[in-house]
This record gives structure tokens, sequence and C-alpha cells, in this order.
């Protein structure tokens, strides 16, 4: 069993937390609180990390609870995520030119909104799967769920992301 280090194996972990639990509540606010706290809930459990075998996907199931927590007693939510274009925008061969820029940059708010709308398990596993790479054994364990639940939850999200998309460029290329 590996020796758990705060400085070297639990603290680089906050900006996945962060962005666990800014996809769970939407606001960037409340999830720099959320992954304040599951540092704070690891230390005070510090006498027991000997005995956990993934610290990683032991602090992400602490980060979510949190997360569903503070989202349960909230009454409405808020759509800020500033990080997610930055996430998922990839590298172009070619200088993309302003107006491509833009479009890209559409898409990618279309998409975000999109996936704010899903239902929160769906929401969830695909910012594991495909924003943080995680593997769909460990998305489980996270979710405290099968690993063919995850990928029915990641397939159903995908299958509606793509569908509202569709939906949402052909409207857009129709009313102009």
């Amino acid at each position: 069993m590996k020796q758990i280090d705060f400085r070297n194996d639990i603290l680089p972990l906050k900006d996945v937390l962060y962005r666990l639990a800014l996809r769970i509540t939407l606001d960037s606010a409340e999830a720099e609180d959320i992954v304040q706290e599951t540092m704070l809930k690891l230390w005070n459990r510090r006498d027991r990390w000997d005995e956990i075998d993934s610290i990683e996907a032991f602090a992400m199931t602490i980060c979510r609870n949190l997360a569903l927590d503070h989202q349960k007693r909230a009454d409405s939510q808020h759509a800020s995520l500033d990080e997610v274009e930055t996430l998922l925008s990839t590298p172009n061969t070619q200088s993309p030119t302003p107006f491509d820029h833009t479009v890209a940059h559409d898409r990618i708010e279309i998409v975000r909104q999109i996936i704010d709308t899903l239902p929160e398990k769906q929401r969830t596993c695909v910012q594991l799967r495909d924003i943080e790479e995680k593997p769909y054994k460990e998305i489980a364990a996270i979710l405290d769920i099968t690993e063919e639940q995850v990928k029915v939850n990641i397939f159903r999200a995908r299958q509606t992301i793509r569908q509202r998309f569709a939906e949402m460029e052909n409207f857009r290329v129709t009313s102009t």
C-alpha cells in the first residue's frame, strides 16, 4: 500500500475536484467552497488513508456528494462555466480566422448549455468521462453505480447532446 501524502497526492486533485463540483452546481463560488470542504474532510480522515484503494476516487466521491447536497439545498441553478471552453476546445492545424473562432465559441456554448440541462447522473458521467477522461471503472466507483450504468448514462447523454445540437443547428440555419 502506497503512503499517501497530502501535498503530493491530494492537493493536486483540487482542479479535478473543482471541475466536478462546478459541473454539478454550475456556480464557481459554490464549487470553490465544495472543494475546500472536500479537502477538509480528506484531511480529517488522514488516519484512514492507508485503508483507501484509490485516494482520487475517494476524494471525487466526497466532492460529488457534497456538491449534490449543496445542489439539493439551492433553489435555483446558475449557469457559469468559464473553464469548459478551454477544456473542450481542440487545437486546429490551420490558423483559425476570427469567424472560425466565433463559430467554435458559439458551438461550445450550445454544447455547454445542452450538457447543463442533462439529468445530474448523465451530466456527471459525461464530465468525468469526456472532460476528465476517467475510465468507466473509476466513474462507477465515484458514482456508486455499475460500469454498465455508466456506459448507459454516457450513451444517453451523448445521444441527447447530438440530437439537441442538430436541432439547434438546423434552427440557426433555417432562421438566417
